[in-house]
């Protein structure tokens, strides 16, 4: 079986993980009620195998849940062999190679999915009245939320009414009874771009979410692709042939043949109804829910013994951070390069919550442009918080390139003794606002907008191509013959490798 293979079906994915030792197969029965997400939490927590939960009380013989698909390890070596695999890559992958493999299938010809009759995830229908979704293992995940999130590792599928574009996004979704469910729609993502299309129409929209789809499909569709990008054809370029997919079975929308399972149905014009709260990603539980709009289900399809693979939102590092995260960040990097900005990596740091991103700058190339701190911030925040990919997350630190902005405690320390607090804090409170960043007030989420904010950690000298002090370390205190000594003889002195 091939790392590929692995990034195209959950199974084959989940095959590689045991091979790894990367899988836990929790055999004991086990509680949909918190029990499990309790369960998931530690794993995030202490780093530890993915769970795969294969008996859950009063749940539907023989399904199942997955826990931490993207989750972190533990061994530095390995740390990011999970989230890796959504794309086919090696354990071994580094940050740097993540999102060099998801830029380069920016620059790839597209490739669209190849239509097939039919699939594993066809192998099992629910229609019309035999849908019931509360048969599946769907989760309780903190003791304060609004209800069951059966969609957190899943995403939406819409299409616009010309079907020119066909949007994959990921979302959450909350289970309201049997046949409904609830989330939201925000009118400047996709999703709801889409929705207001129908909207003026006077037409519901067709719609279908997608749960233990290909790795690669849930990874790409938490990728903040412009507008009118189709996400399916993206993934195809990402590994380098066609995914299948397959017709839903009451509108004319088409999903992964392998997924795990498929709820189709329509969004609402109109309705809505009480969702949340939810236990979120940038790490805290708001005490209140929200009306959002109402998902109308007509239909269920899913694979025999369906895996429902689930995270559980939190401090980080989880999903919402891993894969988020890293899809941000390959995005932002392209659109500030395509900026003409001398960005050499753009990384959203796990440990920030997805609330703010760190670019390093080439500061040989910064000295070409004879410019200052303000300058470059502006340039900064008008490519940045105007895209799609910025617009998600709040706040910009800007390094040297002598940081390797991938190691927190690197990105800590330039922004503790290189940003001066008069001189390098840019706000940008008329840059638009994304609803869910936890920290912006009544008046901000009234206008839309506040809350941004570019960082400079680049001494003045930077900009002249200079530096105004080496920096103290192993790496850079000592000749490199003497580095390679003390290495070479590190068990000698009694040291485990």
């Amino acid at each position: 079986m091939s790392l590929r293979e692995s990034a195209l079906d959950l199974r084959c994915f989940l095959l590689e993980l045991k091979r790894r030792d990367d899988l836990t197969e929790v055999n004991v029965e086990v509680d949909a009620d918190l029990e499990i997400a309790a369960i998931c939490r530690q794993v995030y927590e202490k780093r530890l195998s993915a769970p795969l939960f294969n008996q859950i009380k009063d749940a539907l013989p023989g399904s199942r849940v997955l826990g931490a698909p993207a989750g972190m390890l533990r061994d530095s070596a390995v740390e990011y062999s999970r989230l890796a695999l959504h794309f086919g890559l090696p354990a071994e992958t580094r940050p740097q190679q993540l999102v060099q493999a998801i830029r380069q299938a920016m620059k790839a010809t597209p490739i669209k999915p190849r239509q097939v009759t039919g699939g594993p995830v066809k192998q099992h229908r629910w229609l019309g009245d035999e849908v019931d979704l509360t048969r599946l293992p769907v989760p309780m995940l903190h003791q304060q939320d609004g209800g069951r999130y059966i969609g957190t590792y899943g995403f939406h599928v819409v299409q616009s009414p010309d079907g020119n574009w066909d949007s994959w996004s990921i979302g959450r979704l909350m289970l309201v009874d049997g046949k409904t469910l609830a989330g939201p729609t925000f009118p400047t993502q996709h999703i709801g771009m889409i929705r207001e299309m129908w909207t003026q129409q006077g037409k519901a929209t067709p719609w279908a979410f997608v749960l233990g789809a290909p790795p690669a499909a849930i990874a790409v569709a938490g990728m903040p692709l412009p507008a009118f990008v189709s996400e399916p054809d993206y993934i195809g370029a990402l590994l380098g042939e066609p995914l299948e997919v397959v017709q839903a079975e009451t509108n004319a929308l088409w999903v992964p043949a392998n997924a795990e399972i498929v709820i189709e149905g329509e969004i609402s014009l109109e309705e809505t109804v009480m969702e949340g709260p939810m236990g979120e990603y940038h790490g805290y539980q708001r005490d209140t829910g929200k009306l959002q709009p109402v998902f109308h289900v007509t239909a269920v399809t899913f694979r025999e013994r369906p895996i429902l693979p689930i995270c559980v939102a939190g401090v980080p590092a989880e999903e919402n951070h891993t894969i988020w995260g890293t899809m941000i960040a390959a995005q932002v990097l392209e659109d500030l390069q395509q900026a003409g900005l001398p960005v050499e990596m753009a990384w959203c740091s796990y440990e920030a919550a997805s609330c703010w991103t760190v670019l390093a700058i080439n500061t040989q190339k910064l000295a070409g442009m004879r410019t200052n701190a303000k300058v470059l911030a502006d340039q900064i925040a008008h490519a940045y918080f105007d895209s799609h990919a910025g617009y998600l997350v709040p706040k910009v630190i800007v390094v040297g390139d002598d940081i390797d902005i991938t190691r927190i405690e690197e990105v800590v320390w330039a922004l503790a003794t290189r940003a001066h607090p008069q001189h390098d804090y840019f706000p940008y409170p008329d840059k638009p606002g994304f609803p869910l960043v936890p920290y912006l007030n009544a008046a901000d989420l009234a206008a839309g907008k506040g809350g941004n904010m570019v960082i400079n950690c680049l001494y003045p000298e930077q900009f002249e191509g200079k530096m105004r002090a080496s920096t103290a370390s192993f790496a850079h205190s000592y000749p490199d013959a003497l580095q390679q000594q003390v290495l070479d003889r590190w068990q000698e002195y009694g040291f485990n490798r």
